[in-house]
């Protein structure tokens, strides 16, 4: 059985010797086994990262950006090898597993401009003979803490930027789908970076523990569940870390009368359903204003959804594969009958899905429910699964206030015609990343992710300018450079307002 062991500073052993399970999706089939590690591990990381960093941070930003563009190079080469084994342990179709490399890519396309964005400010003249500036110097060493649904994209979210500003980073992917992490360390350290500035461990809840705790890590990134994102949130900051931390979502599209349904329908097959839901910018509720919206959006949605493919995860014809383990495929129908039992109604029932030749897989078929309501539990939490909700909204107040209140604020989307509708919408709802006719609205790499409420926790958001605020410190310097007159006419004065 193959192995996957942790990218550290002098050797791949280590750890406390217990081991977690990695699945084939497809097949029901365990296909490898990832090391956990523990606390002693982790030091030995950090102190790698403590050696290795106070070089970089003083290597020229044109240098460390050298790094990041053979590092984008070698991404590119190896495509197609990356996408097959992330596809191979989370289940995602390979195209959609090249879309997550791709889009991670483009984080380190942004952070190969860092002698750009590392710019600080400089005021000339701010008194008398003094001047003030400022610069932007890295915490130190980071760490980020990622998901399983997007093992290539996320913690290239993280580490671009982190290391690009000067930081070393110590990587704890999920251990559902370990190997594409690795790979990612790897490549980077043959692009020219020095051994120990990328580490990655594995582990669970000791390993998290860990690094929250640890003196040494100054910043630490997270991405999950928001009850995991907050605990860790509260942990770092106690520990004087710098931490943000991204929760969940239960994003909601809301179609107006006006709306291109047949375009509205296109966008959702795939905003609800691509990576078999497992997106914290998912659509999964769809919110129709009026009945006859909803009517006519129901018509058109049924045979759109029943001709979805579900299918293997290297099937170039699939829509979706299966979902990442058998426990989230249990978790995933336990909501549907949640959902059921609450009132909703299943219109289309993706319970008991079997594909055929490969009926031990993970796999969910297509879910549809109509009739949902705001009161029912399977509306307020977080399915994570290829599953649509209808809730109908009586008209646009009500459907600016459904996400408005939600307890989850990631994303958003509004499907019109009207662009004062669309106006009116985008400042008032309570939602972090909104979209206009765009159904998954990621922010591009030069902008900013990050979500309201319970999806996010702390005050800055990941990637873009957003993200090289968190992973460096602010040093302003006021200085003057007397003439040597010394008579007094240069005596020193401190610039005021006035």
């Amino acid at each position: 059985m193959r192995h996957v062991d942790h990218f550290v500073v002098g050797g791949a052993g280590g750890g406390a010797g217990r081991t977690h399970r990695v699945w084939n999706p497809s097949t029901g089939e365990v296909q490898a086994e990832v090391s956990l590690g523990d606390a002693a591990l982790l030091e030995r990381a950090v102190a790698a990262a403590k050696e290795v960093q106070p070089a970089w941070a003083k290597t020229n930003p044109q240098r460390r950006a050298r790094v990041m563009f053979r590092f984008k190079e070698l991404i590119e080469a190896n495509m197609q090898d990356l996408a097959e084994l992330l596809s191979s342990e989370h289940g995602k179709v390979v195209d959609d597993a090249k879309g997550d490399v791709q889009r991670g890519l483009e984080v380190i396309e942004y952070a190969c401009g860092i002698p750009q964005v590392l710019k600080g400010e400089y005021t000339l003249g701010a008194g008398p003979g003094i001047d003030v500036y400022s610069m932007r110097q890295p915490l130190g060493i980071g760490a980020g803490i990622t998901p399983f649904n997007f093992p290539a994209m996320i913690p290239m979210w993280m580490f671009g930027m982190a290391i690009a500003a000067g930081n070393a980073f110590i990587l704890k992917p999920s251990e559902r789908d370990p190997s594409v992490p690795v790979r990612l360390a790897e490549l980077f350290l043959e692009a020219g970076a020095p051994e120990g500035l990328l580490q990655v461990v594995h582990g669970d809840k000791e390993m998290v523990d860990a690094i929250l705790d640890h003196p040494d890590i100054a910043g630490v990134s997270f991405v999950g569940s928001s009850d995991i994102a907050h605990y860790v949130y509260k942990r770092g900051v106690e520990n004087g870390k710098r931490v943000q931390a991204m929760g969940g979502a239960k994003n909601h599209g809301i179609v107006m009368p006006d709306a291109d349904l047949d375009q509205v329908v296109n966008d959702l097959a795939g905003a609800a359903f691509g990576s078999a839901g497992e997106r914290c910018m998912a659509l999964p509720v769809v919110v129709p204003v009026g009945e006859d919206t909803a009517e006519r959006l129901r018509e058109k949605l049924i045979p759109a959804i029943e001709g979805l493919r579900v299918g293997v995860s290297n099937d170039p014809d699939a829509h979706y594969g299966p979902v990442v383990t058998p426990e989230h495929k249990a978790r995933i129908e336990r909501w549907i009958d949640t959902a059921e039992a609450e009132g909703a109604e299943v219109v289309i029932d993706g319970r008991g899905f079997s594909l055929q030749g490969h009926e031990n897989g993970f796999f969910v078929g297509p879910t549809l429910l109509d009739r949902v309501t705001p009161k029912m539990e399977s509306y307020r939490e977080e399915i994570f699964g290829p599953v649509l909700q209808i809730v109908r909204a009586a008209d646009f107040e009500e459907a600016v206030r459904l996400p408005s209140d939600h307890q989850y604020g990631n994303g958003v989307a509004i499907f019109t015609r009207n662009g004062h509708a669309a106006r009116e919408f985008a400042a008032r709802v309570n939602v972090g990343m909104v979209g206009i006719n765009v159904p998954i609205p990621v922010p591009v790499s030069y902008h900013s992710f990050g979500g309201w409420k319970r999806s996010a926790f702390g005050d800055t958001n990941q990637y873009g300018t957003e993200g090289l605020r968190f992973w460096t410190k602010v040093k302003t310097v006021t200085q003057r450079w007397p003439d040597g007159a010394g008579d007094g006419s240069n005596a020193f004065v401190i610039p005021t307002m006035g």
